[in-house]
Order: structure tokens, then C-alpha cells, then sequence
């Protein structure tokens, strides 16, 4: 009789987080930046149907980087579940950190059972009537995260990071959020430019009536990016 194969619990951990992160890396980053009436997400993706960022329902918003088909499935289901609860109770019932935490306990799940680890990360973000704004922040192996001000996920989040908290200001206007994620992507991995078509920019806006999130077009961009 064969001898079972055995790896140590703690290296299989190590070796699917290992896994994950390296096809996360692979894609193109993004970031989310709060401003005053909201939050703005914004990535490089040169595609105009295939989107990273996404309304999950009224208040609450969707950005995800890695593998398209893994974050485009839950997305579906995120809209699903939203909806359902929704639907049996109210509309002010469904929250962001609800969602937050069922994609949390799914990709946790998938993490330590599935055959192999999804190569995804979440952002989920809700704005409120008042000037209230929850940012849950959702790695591959289910861990969550409840982030302040800005974010970046996907490959170079770490520079990513370090030059938003350079150029992050308090009561950032639409315009300047959107100047100052074109500037961070643009100059990850070289000094350059990121035209407008290429660029991916949505959010949420208080302002707005009921649905809040909103996506910018090339036009749009030229007229924010150029003020």
C-alpha cells in the first residue's frame, strides 16, 4: 500500500497565499481615494466592457483586481444577495460591511477547501446621507480589512500606497481625486502618461438621488484631468 502524501498544514497555507499573491501581482493595480462627497475608484484597463469596478446596489459600490472571471462571479453574487435582502426586508437593510463579511467568509472558504485559492481582491465601499464612508478592503484568503482616506489594490500596491499618503489632501474635490489617481498610476513603474481611454474611473456620490454610483467616460476625464 502507497504511503499517503503529506505536506504540513502551515506550508500548504504558505504555499496557496504564495499563489494568490503572485497572480493578483500579475494585473494591473487600483486604487480608491476618498473625497468629499465620496469615494473614487480608478485603475488602468484599456477595455470598455470588461470593468473592475461595479454598482452593487443604491449606496455601495464594487472594485476588484486579479483574475476577471473569479471577481466577475462574485460580483454577480454580491448584486444577488443584495438584491434578495433587499427585497425581504428594506432597502436601507442592505450595508456594506454585511457584504463585506459574506465575501469575506466565501473567499475564506475557498481559501482553505477549494482546489485552489481565488486570485482576487475586493473593495467594497457605502456612503451615506451624512459625510460617512465605510472602505472594506477583502484579501484572497478571506481576511478583511476596514481602510480610511485611500487604497490600493493588485500589483505595486505597496508604492502605491506610499505615494497616495504623499499627495492625499482632507476635502479633496471629484476633480482633484481623480488628478491625483491619474498621477499614482501613472507614474507606478515609469514616468508617463495614461490616456483617458485607457483609464477606468467610477464612484460613489452622496449627492446623487437614490442609485450614487456613477462612471466617467474619456470625455469627462479630459475635462477633470485637465483642470
Amino acid at each position: 500500500m502507497a504511503t499517503p502524501f503529506y505536506v504540513a498544514p502551515e506550508q500548504m497555507m504558505k504555499d496557496r497565499a504564495e499563489y494568490a499573491r503572485k497572480g493578483i501581482a500579475r494585473g494591473r493595480a487600483l486604487v480608491a481615494i476618498e473625497w468629499r462627497d465620496g469615494v473614487v475608484f480608478a485603475g488602468e484597463n484599456p477595455s470598455r466592457s470588461l470593468h473592475k469596478t461595479s454598482e452593487i446596489y443604491d449606496r455601495i459600490g464594487y472594485a476588484a483586481v486579479g483574475k476577471y472571471n473569479e471577481f466577475e462571479s462574485l460580483r454577480v453574487a454580491g448584486i444577488r444577495l443584495a438584491d434578495v435582502k433587499g427585497y425581504q426586508y428594506a432597502r436601507d437593510d442592505v450595508a456594506a460591511k454585511s457584504l463585506a463579511n459574506a465575501y469575506s467568509q466565501s473567499l475564506g472558504a475557498i481559501f482553505m477547501g477549494g482546489e485552489k485559492p481565488y486570485e482576487v481582491e475586493l473593495l467594497i465601499a457605502e456612503v451615506g446621507a451624512d459625510e460617512g464612508l465605510e472602505l472594506f478592503h477583502i484579501l484572497y484568503d478571506g481576511s478583511i480589512v476596514d481602510e480610511h482616506r485611500f487604497v490600493a489594490i493588485g500589483g505595486e500596491a505597496d508604492a502605491l500606497n506610499r505615494a497616495l499618503e504623499a499627495g492625499w489632501e482632507a476635502d479633496l474635490d471629484l476633480a482633484g481625486a481623480v488628478q491625483l489617481a491619474a498621477r499614482v498610476l501613472a507614474a507606478n513603474g515609469g514616468d508617463r502618461s495614461i490616456p483617458p481611454d485607457d483609464l477606468e474611473v467610477s464612484g460613489l456620490d452622496r449627492t446623487r438621488d437614490r442609485r450614487r454610483f456613477f462612471r466617467l467616460g474619456p470625455a469627462a476625464l479630459d475635462e477633470l484631468l485637465a483642470d
